[in-house]
């Protein structure tokens, strides 16, 4: 355990106070003491309000579970007098101003990345502009795969006609597809082109979506197109193995991708005490300063990874023409629920591990909202905080009242701190439009869950009975309510042009073929971002976004009615169901395998968020948010008898079995099955099950944290 230190009251471990003191405070001139005298005030401050919000929930869900023991409705009227339903607003339009257009105007994907990780934040930061070619190539986006052993020209041929085919449709050109194009020219502001026979004509069936260009013009390197506010590049070089085949010298077309990326300090990580916690803060100050890097091997080189520059055009007709070359970085911060050991209060107790977050990331984000860093983050002088695990307007308003402190302790304009707003608890989707009154002048973002959502779904009517297949989940009327409601309370409340809509994540990455053909249904839906695993995954997404007008679609859907309050409480009860014995080992095998699966690189490893084999071998993204479903399922139907112990017992067994198989490949792996009792991994697991009913809003992270902090005990 570090030293703990007296800052103002406050009991601060020793890797703290060097982070703070020696690596973040000296390069923005601010005083140490009084930094921390600040940082005092706002925990005596917010800290008792902390634990009443959480006590508040705690209430709540005991009225609730009482109600369903009793045999009672838990419908709108009793929801409404415990006070877990409140009035709905009047008509409001949120006043949130200084936005980057990233958020507010431009529509596109958004990756979540675990800060933890610095190479994998770079790829994502970087992950602005992405190559098409390249996303074709290597994945299942297009059928078969290209052959080893070098460039595989027919798999080439087959990516550079899917390329063009997409050229045709976002940037058509006036009387020839862009595979019959042999070179292009610039003259007087116009591009032109020049077909496989004749000469040079105007290009572009919308002359407008011409921006810019590099290179000289009579013979441009690269030509910039924008098309439903996202721009294309295509890039010529006939020196290129590409380029030298292509009629037209074209090398690659790149896309502009993920728009934003979110930085996660939450459910992508495992970080239990200071060490961690410092870490987490170091890499968020790289990317603020701008001076972030990351050095591996890769096929016997050593590859460093920096941020990206900015790219340079010039326009149409020869001005200089800058676009940023990265995300907009948000930041996630934990939700209210944890503390952390890394800071004690005068009390002694833990401090709610949110607000230290708050002021940490804030204070860094000064590096970037005062010019110090190597890029601007945000070219509006906004710092974007996503806040995660919000249970309904209350605990929206005290974050509003929190970010107002932090803004008052670094003399920050009102409103500088932005928060995004995560429609992933059942008493926030159910109070929505409170929600965002409640931090109507800073919300920037609002977004559905499915995954989170489900998991409080679960907990919230524990008691109401078991809850059916975890596969049926997606198709249960009360999702379809929550999807259509989060988009439509957000329009009504005035989010278009001015904030993100998001929708959640798409968890295979390996399987971007099945992404393309589904994936299209969250801009479809009118959510100007969505997310996405991976910066390839970015890219083929983005394509999505030249199809569809995201904004005029959402101009269709403003006069649609948000649908009824009742279809979002529908709980999604198994009544009457018998399953056989053969449905519940394959239900309970299939939620323990995806538990074993993530936990034990949690726990053992520190991994908070990977690319997890199922039951069937297929690869998908894993978080705290998916243990939820799995643990809480599990959970249930142990408690209404679907299951027993000895059932759950049998399945964990089964399951690390094939867990250890599919790790087996893995050096830091520790094998869990006939190590039962020693596993640390193994049985966390197990007591996020058997202790499931009584976690907190069924939340993973009290026993995760539990139980890693024990392995890093030795």
């Amino acid at each position: 355990m570090p030293a703990m230190l007296d800052r103002a009251g406050l009991s601060v471990a020793e890797p703290l106070v060097r982070f703070v003191e020696e690596a973040v405070l000296p390069g923005l001139a601010i005083d140490a003491a009084g930094w921390w005298q600040g940082a005092a005030d706002i925990f005596a401050r917010f800290a008792p309000v902390n634990r009443a919000l959480l006590a508040e929930r705690d209430r709540l869900q005991t009225a609730i579970d009482a109600r369903y023991v009793a045999g009672e409705p838990v419908d709108e009227a009793f929801l409404r007098e415990i006070g877990y339903l409140v009035p709905e607003p009047v008509p409001f339009t949120i006043g949130t101003h200084d936005v980057d257009a990233e958020l507010a105007t431009m529509a596109g994907p958004q990756l979540v990345v675990p800060v933890l990780n610095a190479r994998f934040v770079l790829n994502a930061a970087n992950a602005r502009w992405g190559s098409l070619y390249d996303a074709f190539y290597g994945t299942d986006a297009l059928p078969g795969k290209a052959a080893a052993g070098g460039y595989d020209q027919a798999r080439g041929a087959q990516v550079v006609a899917a390329a063009k085919a997409f050229l045709d449709q976002a940037v058509p050109l006036i009387g020839r597809r862009w595979d019959e194009v042999a070179g292009f020219g610039v003259e007087h502001g116009e591009l032109l082109v020049a077909g496989l026979l004749g000469a040079p004509t105007p290009a572009l069936a919308d002359p407008s979506a011409f921006v810019g260009y590099d290179g000289a013009p009579a013979a441009p390197s690269a030509l910039l197109f924008r098309h439903h506010g996202l721009h294309i590049a295509v890039m010529i070089d006939r020196a290129t193995t590409v380029g030298r085949e292509d009629p037209a010298g074209i090398a690659d077309v790149v896309l502009e991708s993920a728009l934003t990326t979110i930085v996660d300090l939450e459910d992508s990580i495992a970080a239990v005490d200071a060490e961690d916690k410092v870490a987490a803060y170091a890499n968020w100050l790289g990317l603020m300063k701008g001076d972030l890097e990351e050095s591996f091997d890769k096929g016997g080189r050593t590859i460093t990874r920096r941020l990206a520059a900015d790219r340079e055009y010039s326009t149409p007709d020869g001005a200089a023409l800058t676009l940023p070359g990265r995300s907009v970085l948000f930041v996630r911060n934990v939700g209210h629920l944890m503390t952390t050991p890394a800071l004690l209060l005068a009390d002694g107790s833990a401090a709610p591990e949110g607000i230290l977050d708050a002021l940490l990331t804030s204070t860094i984000a000064l590096y970037d909202l005062r010019g110090l860093g190597r890029f601007r983050n945000s070219r509006a002088r906004s710092v974007y905080i996503v806040k995660p695990k919000m249970h309904g307007p209350g605990e929206c308003a005290f974050t509003d009242d929190l970010f107002d402190a932090v803004e008052d302790l670094l003399g920050l304009a009102r409103h500088t701190i932005k928060v995004g707003v995560m429609d992933e608890e059942r008493r926030t989707s159910a109070n929505l439009a409170a929600c965002i009154q409640a931090v109507k002048d800073r919300i920037v973002f609002i977004n559905t869950g499915f995954l989170d959502r489900t998991g409080d779904e679960m907990h919230t009517a524990m008691r109401a009975g078991p809850m059916i297949p975890k596969a049926e989940m997606k198709a249960s009327g009360w999702i379809k309510a929550y999807e259509d409601r989060n988009v439509r309370i957000g329009l009504a409340a005035g989010l278009s042009g001015r904030a993100q809509i998001g929708k959640g994540m798409w968890a295979a990455p390996d399987r971007m073929a099945d992404m393309i053909r589904e994936k299209i249904a969250h801009p479809l839906a009118g959510a100007n971002t969505a997310w996405v695993p991976s910066p390839t995954a970015a890219t083929l997404h983005a394509m999505h976004y030249h199809s569809v007008d995201v904004f005029a679609r959402q101009r269709e859907i403003a006069s649609e009615a948000v649908p009824a309050l009742d279809a979002l409480l529908a709980v999604p009860v198994a009544r009457g169901r018998n399953w056989t014995a053969e449905e519940v080992r394959a239900e309970l095998d299939n939620n323990a395998q995806g538990i074993l699966g993530y936990v034990v690189r949690w726990i053992d490893q520190g991994v908070g968020c990977s690319k997890v084999p199922d039951i069937h071998d297929i690869g998908l993204m894993e978080d705290r948010a998916t243990l939820r479903i799995s643990s809480q399922h599990m959970a249930n139907w142990l408690l209404h008898g679907v299951a027993t112990a000895d059932d759950i017992d049998a399945a964990f067994a089964r399951m690390a079995v094939k867990v250890d198989a599919q790790n087996a490949g893995d050096p830091l792996y520790r094998p869990m099955a006939g190590n039962e009792a020693t596993s640390l991994a193994y049985q966390a697991a197990r007591a996020l099950v058997f202790d499931g009913v009584t976690q907190p809003s069924g939340y993973t992270e009290p026993l995760l944290h539990a139980y890693r902090l024990r392995v890093k005990a030795g």
